[in-house]
């Protein structure tokens, strides 16, 4: 019997009698980070990192009962000693190590390797079996070293003929990344309440953000939003405004136009490709399991590089970051 497999409600481990991100309400849901398709409400009992308990009962509910354990502490589930380790996804992301009479899995959840001041980083784990995500499992998918400031020089340019700039950003995660990382004193910054809602638990938690106003000096502004928002009567009452998509999928030629996006910034909380193949090296494993995304072809080359690889089929795909 392997130490996970798949079964009917999602990842199942059948000698800790626990699930890793289930994607139904479930007994015992070890939790990697507080995305929906990660976390969903209904379970009877959920373990998440301690840095990311107020993001999962904003996700789950006030009643939920949640465990929360420091990174690298190991708990004992049944047989097996489960720890989490850091992710660099988003406040509180995790990696679940499982380890059962010398045999060590890791599911990695979502992840990134570049620096973010938002959130603990990655930290590779050694493994016999690594699950990985493949959200961006693609060659052409490789980041720039700078977006933030190019996201700088458009909202300058957006002052200079008296238009706001309307960014969209995932609510949890990415915007708060943004938040960290941008030059305040170009102009005010206004959240969205969906965004805003997150930004009060990233604060809670110490996580530096710039200040957000609710209302703002509109021709002035930055406006941070979430892509569910866009064309929207919220949007549509902003008047004259610049749109963007602040997302990895923006590396794809094409979408800003298909989107109607007036520009397009490559910024993710994912790992692009050379991050996917550096974190898979950095584990050692001798077998890799590719999640999410582009799963067959990331799984494909590895096979193709020397390791054992299979790709897993998921309910749930990243759509936005």
């Amino acid at each position: 019997m392997p130490l996970l497999e798949l079964r009917e409600s999602g990842l199942y481990c059948a000698h800790g009698g626990f699930y890793v991100d289930p994607w139904a309400p479930v007994d015992r849901a070890v939790i990697t980070h507080a995305h929906p398709e990660h976390a969903i409400p209904g379970c009877q009992a959920y373990l998440t990192a301690t840095a990311g308990e107020e993001l999962l009962r904003e996700r789950v509910g006030p009643d939920a009962v949640i465990q929360t354990a420091g990174y690298g502490e190991s708990l004992t589930l049944g047989e097996v000693q489960v720890s989490l380790h850091p992710a660099g996804h988003i406040l509180g992301s995790a990696q679940v190590q499982v380890e059962h009479r010398g045999e060590v899995w890791v599911v990695s959840g979502d992840y990134k390797l570049e620096p973010d001041p938002t959130c603990a980083p990655f930290e590779p784990l050694r493994c016999h079996t690594f699950l990985t995500e493949a959200t961006f499992g693609l060659p052409i998918f490789r980041w720039p070293s700078n977006p933030i400031d190019s996201i700088h020089d458009w909202w300058r340019a957006n002052q200079q003929v008296g238009k706001a700039s309307l960014l969209f950003a995932h609510e949890l995660g990415m915007s708060q990344r943004v938040l960290a990382s941008i030059d305040s004193s170009i102009g005010p910054i206004h959240a969205h309440p969906e965004i805003d809602r997150f930004n009060q638990i990233y604060r809670q938690r110490g996580i530096a953000l710039a200040p957000t106003a609710t209302t703002a000096d509109l021709p002035r502004a930055l406006i941070l939003a979430p892509p569910s928002s866009h064309g929207s009567p919220w949007a549509k009452s902003l008047g004259a405004a610049s749109t963007a998509l602040a997302s990895g999928w923006m590396r794809i030629r094409g979408t800003r136009r298909r989107r109607s996006l007036d520009r397009g910034f490559v910024l993710s909380d994912h790992a692009d490709w050379p991050a996917l193949l550096r974190a898979i090296e950095e584990t050692g494993a001798e077998t890799v399991l590719a999640t999410h995304g582009h799963r067959v072809p990331l799984a494909r080359w590895v096979w193709e590089h020397g390791r054992r690889a299979g790709a897993l089929e998921t309910r749930f795909d990243e759509a936005q970051t």
